[in-house]
């Protein structure tokens, strides 16, 4: 009894979450864990400096990820010394194996391992120290499998101790938290794998109960060999049969007694409650559960009889089971006791210390159905049994015992029990002695054999049991008493009575669960061993039934070996984000801020009309919230001054300089924005600045086309107000203007081409407190070049994953003279419509206003109520326009020319009457006129009579769809929603089930965009993401496929459902601003290109009834672009291209982390039909973004977004990209740089007559014939004539655009893809000459002509800049030499370039080709 007890005592478990226990059955898995050896210097100096002695070893404990809950027993390893461990330590052997198996296959449950020290201080007291924890992972992520591999693992060990992953901020997956620290160099080794032998050892110890493989296990035999693991092969012990025989309990005082204090407790409990019926609780039977208990657990499933009190026995059974029932039951006093008719059989025994046998004794009540204790329908029998455990004996038999008599105390109240459940009290026995204590809770006896049933004297009846071949698996049988018919060697079968509450009830101590396995899986092809079969289940008959799904044969061989994918190589060399808009911003000089301020531009005043306060760029900007919050001025006013536009310096080939230009932006969530065409107008000579660079100033062009250039300049203004943004949307807005910059396209206002980008921070539009501020800068406008190659566009592979790369080019072709202002104003108090207003932005929407009738259709919800619901009386026909219709139209076919049937005036109708009646009199029809008085009043009332049928039944047929639609009201919630493109916005709905019965709740969402949060993890997230603190549940839905989502609900259970609302479809359109000096681009709150969302969302119960409905509305709001990309492609073809990120840290808006450790990157486009993903190439790689799009017909533009996330769930972009597709006719032209190639385009006129002219992006490598402005006739077709001359060998795109001059409008346009290679060179010369501001050289080179006749060449260089010829052509006779005379320009710095000089033809055909290799010093 020792052993037992001890046992039983030590191994207490700490149960799994009861959310666990909610969910669905799984088989339980066995698993081995080897916890090998520990490496690195785990225990501090510090640690052995203070401690003595100090010893090490290893704790390990189940974890629950999901509901943050240890549960199991702790189990701890040998302590292993470390004083003789060299210094420093390098590693502690444990090499001790630990076994386990449970059924919670999810992969939140793991286990933590924790390293403890411990060692004496100088008191002597012992002392124990925790060096760190790991996190052990026991199933896979993906499918919660167990994992297969049995090579050794590395375990990362963290600081601190493993009470912190009760903290809420570790999330799932707590390694990647950034409050956890790793330990450096410090791990643990270990090997964790499946263990399929230990589960014919299931029986012995439950789940969820850590045990090493050196601990003894009763029942089991010790292990063989040295090792001493005796679960690594486990080996059972030899079962024994016990027989037990008049069995009866005695309960103090008497039976009656108890019973009926028991039921006043019991209707006490109730009635706190609520008021119960006295007569509505009473005892339906008593019974009896009987196991086998080895101190870990119940061998087998507890059987389960029922006991009868012994006069009923008395009176039903025979004389001679009278005598021998009160023979036996002489020590009670004369009390009735409880007797057992039947014997049990108990084959599981063992010969082992520890083995008892466990008496458990339950009352079954009927309960009441509810508070007003109504019973319920015969059919809900279950809900009615109630279960008590009242007492419970546990006996150890000896072993030396074979038969005999015994007497046992029954135990009760507070202290732990086998079941692990409540236990009805026991008498106060505080002054009775030893001898009354064991009475006074009661006492049990019975009989005893073990082996063989001769000597017992009970009847038996023998029968023949059912022999199962084949059990089916994962069925076990669910009856009690149907362990007679799980092995056929059972010869007897004993008249067991079948209990009521294994018919209406399930008990409520939780049981051991375990599923059958069938027979073929056991060794020698028997029956499953009662250790392996199923524990029965005690609420149900047992059905034996055959195994018709047998699991189809597989083949091994048949099974195909997955291929290995090897590491991926992008097919393009990637685009660097920020790469368009490289343009450096830096300060005005003094000249050119003079110069600009003598032009006459508008001056930027602040709210009290002084200048606003100029910033320097070289001024550090220093971002503090606080501060911009607390500013008065709240009101921002940001004002954009475009004031020039110069080329560069460089660009000195006499290139075409564009005479108009216009941009294209946006800022924040403003619409996009495209300012008129503005002039570029020259200045004078004498007002250009010393270095020339300003020297275009921006004019705006009126709509006649004429300009002023007294008033320069152009000026666009934003007002971002408080009132205007969402709440807390001014922090955002403040966080853009210190971290984005804006970018900029610019456009040539004639040829509509694009001539490049430029960037500026808007970092110094913080105004800090100050009332205005304002920022002038001179920005570089680039240029990005695309270059394709033939062998990269097809795809073509030059080695094993490799292919050439598409280049990228970038080319500064301006500066742009902006000026940036921020102006603070009050906060505007303006009264503003309630239905205007931001909503709420509550994450929790309740129904509780839904669930009050507001009133019918006289008293309209949301009107003014002033105390009084008074209402204005109308008639049906004005209320409904269906009614008034069938109204009007009876009116017309009967009484009335048709001009009066179309009135739905009464008064005009009554005036066309009278009217008629006044031209009766008028006619003189004297003699009829009575006649006729009366036929019309009795028309009249005829048509009166009919319309009142007409009414009536039109009320009738409307009756049940006006009211079942105003009860809907009652359960209908409304909210609003304002979304953001690509942000999921999160909320959650208070759902209350309003009957009294359970139900299963369907959620039908007609809105593909709205959607229930399924994952529990997705949930948590975004409830620490909102600050929510609502419970959260997990596997909540029932989740059938493409079918709704369910939920259980009990009887007036409340709960929260969650969901998200994310739209990745964008409906924007740009905003065209007027050519005004000052333009107001309007509010970000109120956008008109955006249509409004709704979405309804329905719960419906069981039987189709709703109990709630939701009604969303949902305000779409403009949104954030960071970066701006723009390509140009062929027409019907694809588009692949590969962004590269920049470093994760330096993104604005990305979280911060570890130093070193970068967030999962995920992609989402809006366009459904765009290819977008993301691949890691590997830790510490560059990550690239890669699009796949199919371009349209020429001249098509598609537009679409791309967003960037660092979370899994998707919940807010970190970066939002704007993709701009433009696709073009695509001619190819194959060429030789130096050479002239004609080709011919055919034009199509439109259905008017067109003034058009060609533009070309390099003037001065394409030509087109006609040259300027000409007629382009209506449906007619006209050739463009086409000259390409490259100056510069490789594969580019050459933009070439036929525009209406009239009205700006782009006709057609063609992207000619030029592959230029280089011809054979065959003279090289060498010249060195001075760098700077010399004069230039001439020289002289000799050409002879090799034909014998007389021909014409011309000379062309592919650096007119830095070579000019004396003559462009020249005649030579057959043989003869001609000297070409050459002038260098002087070079601007010092280097080296090779200038080639093209001797050609008449036909412009490459004769030979001269390389001039320049040395500037």
């Amino acid at each position: 009894m020792d052993d037992w007890h001890r046992i039983f005592a030590q191994n207490v478990l700490v149960p799994p979450h009861p959310q666990r226990a909610r969910q669905l059955l799984k088989e339980s898995t066995a698993f081995q864990c080897v916890l090998k050896w520990l490496d690195g210097p785990i225990i501090k100096q510090g640690v052995l400096a203070v401690l003595s002695e100090v010893e090490c070893h290893l704790r390990v404990s189940f974890f629950d990820v999901t509901y943050r809950h240890f549960f199991g027993r702790t189990w701890k390893t040998t302590v292993k010394p470390t004083e003789q461990l060299p210094r420093p330590a390098s590693r502690i052997v444990f090499n001790e194996p630990l076994y386990f198996h449970t059924s919670l296959n999810h992969p939140h449950i793991v286990a933590v391992v924790e390293v403890v020290a411990e060692g004496k201080k100088r008191d002597g007291t012992l002392q124990t120290l925790s060096c760190g924890f790991g996190i052990l992972r026991i199933f896979n992520s993906n499918s919660g499998s167990p994992s297969s591999a049995s090579q050794d693992k590395r375990l990362r060990l963290y600081h601190g101790t493993p009470r912190a992953l009760l903290h809420p901020l570790l999330q799932d997956p707590v390694e990647q938290n950034k409050h956890m620290t790793v330990i450096e160099n410090c791990s643990l080794q270990y090997t964790l794998k499946p263990h399929p032998p230990l589960e014919s050892a299931f029986h012995l110890f439950p789940e969820n109960l850590l045990v090493s493989g050196l601990q003894q296990i009763p029942g089991l035999l010790p292990a063989h060999g040295e090792t001493g693991d005796a679960l690594r092969k486990p080996r059972l012990q030899k079962s024994v049969t016990w027989y037990l025989d008049n069995l009866f309990f005695t309960l103090y005082p008497s039976l009656e007694k108890f019973e009926e204090e028991l039921l006043e407790l019991l209707i006490s409990d109730h009635f706190q409650e609520g008021p119960l019926d006295r007569s509505a609780l009473e005892i339906l039977e008593r019974r009896l559960q009987v196991g086998v208990h080895n101190g870990l657990g119940f061998v087998q499933r507890p059987q389960v009889v029922v006991l009868v009190p012994e006069m009923d026995v008395a009176l039903t059974r025979s004389a001679s089971f009278s005598r021998k029932v009160v023979s036996s039951s002489k020590t009670s006093s004369g009390n009735q006791a409880l007797v057992l008719r039947s014997r049990l059989r108990l084959p599981e025994m063992v010969s082992h210390p520890a083995f008892a046998i466990v008496f458990q004794l339950e009352y079954v009540f009927n309960g009441p159905s509810g508070v007003d204790g109504n019973a319920a329908s015969v059919t809900s029998l279950s809900n009615l049994a109630c279960m008590y455990m009242v007492r419970w004996a546990v006996w150890n038999p000896s072993l030396e015992a074979s038969s005999g008599r015994v007497a046992l105390p029954l135990q009760g109240g507070v202290q732990p029990s086998p079941s692990h459940c409540l236990v009805y009290k026991v008498p106060s026995a505080s002054m009775s002695s030893e001898e009354v204590k064991q009475v006074e809770s009661g006492t049990v006896q019975f009989q005893f054999s073990m082996g063989s049933e001769d000597h017992l004297d009970t009847p038996t009846t023998h029968v023949k049991g059912p022999t199962v071949e084949r059990q089916p698996a994962r069925k076990p049988p669910t009856s009690p008493s149907s362990k007679c018919f799980q092995r056929a060697d059972f010869p007897t079968l004993f008249p067991f009575q079948l209990s009521l509450s294994q018919l209406a009830a399930s008990p409520k101590s939780a049981a051991q669960r375990h599923a059958a396995r069938p027979a073929s899986q056991q060794p020698d092809g028997s029956q499953p061993s009662p250790a392996q079969a199923a524990f029965p289940l005690e609420a149900g008959v047992s059905h034996l039934e055959a195994d018709l799904s047998q699991a189809p044969v597989v083949l091994e061989t048949s099974l195909a070996e997955p291929l290995q994918e090897l590491p991926f190589t992008p097919l393009h060399a990637p685009i660097v984000v920020g790469a368009q808009t490289r343009s450096s911003g830096s300060q005005l000089s003094r000249a050119s801020m003079a110069l600009l301020r003598s032009s006459g531009f508008p001056e930027i005043l602040d709210a009290s009309q002084q200048p606003a306060e100029a910033v320097n760029l070289a001024d550090p900007v220093t971002f503090n919230p606080q501060k911009e919050e607390s500013d008065c001025l709240q009101s921002n006013e940001i004002v954009l001054q475009f004031l020039a536009f110069s080329r560069v310096a460089q660009d000195s080939r006499g290139t075409s300089w564009p005479k108009t230009v216009y941009f294209t932006f946006q800022f924040y969530r403003f619409p996009p924005a495209t300012t008129p065409r503005l002039q570029l107008v020259k200045l004078d000579e004498t007002g250009k600045t010393s270095s020339g660079s300003l020297s275009h100033v921006l004019v705006p062009i009126d709509k006649d086309g004429s300009f002023d250039a007294g008033s320069p300049g152009f000026q666009l203004k934003y007002m971002v107000d408080p009132g205007s943004l969402k709440p807390g949307e001014q922090r955002w807005f403040l966080r853009y203007l210190a971290s984005q910059t804006l970018q900029m396209d610019v456009w040539d206002g004639d040829s509509l081409l694009l001539l490049g980008s430029a960037a500026v921070q808007m970092k110094h539009l913080l105004r800090q407190g100050r009332p205005a501020v304002q920022v002038s800068q001179e920005l570089e406008v680039v240029m990005t070049e695309y270059e394709w190659d033939t062998m990269a566009v097809s795809g073509d592979v030059t080695g094993f994953g490799s292919v050439k790369p598409i280049g990228v080019r970038s080319v500064v072709k301006g500066r742009l003279y902006l000026t940036l202002a921020n102006v603070g104003h009050l906060r505007e108090q303006r009264v503003r419509n309630p239905s205007s207003l931001p909503p709420s932005r509550s994450r929790v929407i309740s129904d509780d206003g839904a669930g009050r009738f507001p009133g019918g259709s006289l008293l309209t919800s949301g009107g003014p109520r002033l105390g009084k619901n008074v209402v204005q009386a109308q008639k049906l026909a004005d209320v409904d326009s269906e009614l008034a219709a069938v109204l009007l139209t009876h009116t017309r076919g009967t009484t009335g020319p048709q001009g009066a049937g179309r009135e739905a005036d009464a008064v005009r109708r009554r005036k066309l009457e009278r009217m008629r009646s006044v031209r009766l009199q008028e006619a003189g029809a004297e003699l009829g006129l009575r006649g006729t008085r009366v036929l019309a009043q009795q028309s009249v009332r005829a048509q009166h009579l009919r319309d009142l049928q007409v009414i009536a039944a039109y009320r009738e047929r409307a009756k049940a769809e006006s009211i079942a639609s105003a009860l809907s009201l009652a359960i209908t919630t409304q909210h609003t929603l304002y979304a953001t493109l690509g942000t999921a916005e999160f909320f959650e709905f208070t759902l209350k089930n309003p009957y009294n019965t359970q139900h299963t709740v369907t959620v039908e969402i007609d809105n593909p965009e709205l959607s229930v949060i399924a994952d529990t993890q997705e949930w948590k997230y975004f409830k620490d993401a909102a600050g929510l603190h609502t419970p959260v549940e997990e596997d909540m839905f029932r989740l059938r496929g493409s079918l709704a989502p369910q939920l259980f609900l009990r009887p007036r259970e409340t709960t929260h459902v969650p969901f998200k609302f994310q739209s990745f479809s964008a409906v924007q359109a740009s905003a065209d601003l007027s050519s005004e000096k000052g333009t107001d681009a309007g509010s970000p709150w109120t956008s008109s290109t955006m249509p409004t969302k709704r979405a309804k969302v329905l719960f419906r119960a069981g039987g189709g009834k709703p109990i709630a409905v939701l009604c969303l509305t949902v305000e779409p709001q403009p949104h954030v672009v960071d970066q701006v990309f723009r390509f140009y492609h062929p027409e019907l073809t694809f588009l692949k291209k590969a962004i590269r990120l920049p470093p994760w840290h330096t993104l604005p808006g990305a979280r911060g982390g570890k130093p070193g450790e970068e967030p999962p990157v995920h992609v989402r486009c809006s366009d459904p039909n765009v290819i977008c993903e993301t691949q890691n190439v590997g830790p510490g790689e560059p990550r690239d973004v890669f699009l796949k799009v199919a371009s349209g017909p020429s001249p098509e533009s598609k537009d679409f977004f791309v967003f960037i996330y660092s979370d899994r769930w998707l919940v807010a972009p970190v970066q939002t990209w704007q993709v701009h597709l433009h696709s073009l006719q695509r001619v190819d032209v194959s060429c030789v740089t130096g050479q002239l190639t004609r080709l011919s385009l055919v034009l199509r006129g439109t259905q008017t007559v067109r003034k058009v002219r060609a533009f070309t992006s390099h003037p001065q490598e394409l030509k087109t014939d006609p040259k300027g402005v000409f007629v382009l006739p209506p449906r007619g077709m006209q050739d463009l004539h086409v000259s390409m001359r490259p100056l510069r060998a490789g594969s580019r795109f050459v933009h070439l655009n036929l525009v209406d001059v009239d009205c700006h409008q782009l006709v057609s346009s063609w992207l000619v893809c030029l592959s230029c290679r280089q011809p054979l060179i065959s003279k090289a010369f060498e010249i060195t000459l001075a760098a700077g501001e010399g004069k230039g050289v001439n020289k002289r080179i000799t050409y002879t002509n090799p034909y014998p006749s007389r021909r014409t060449y011309h000379l062309h260089s592919d650096h007119p800049d830095l070579l000019q010829f004396k003559e462009d052509s020249f005649q030579v006779g057959g043989g003869e030499t001609y000297t070409i005379g050459l002038r260098f320009a002087p070079g601007q710095s010092v280097g080296e370039a090779e200038i080639l000089i093209y001797i050609n033809d008449h036909e412009d055909k490459n004769e030979e080709t001269f390389c001039v290799k320049v040395t500037y010093q």
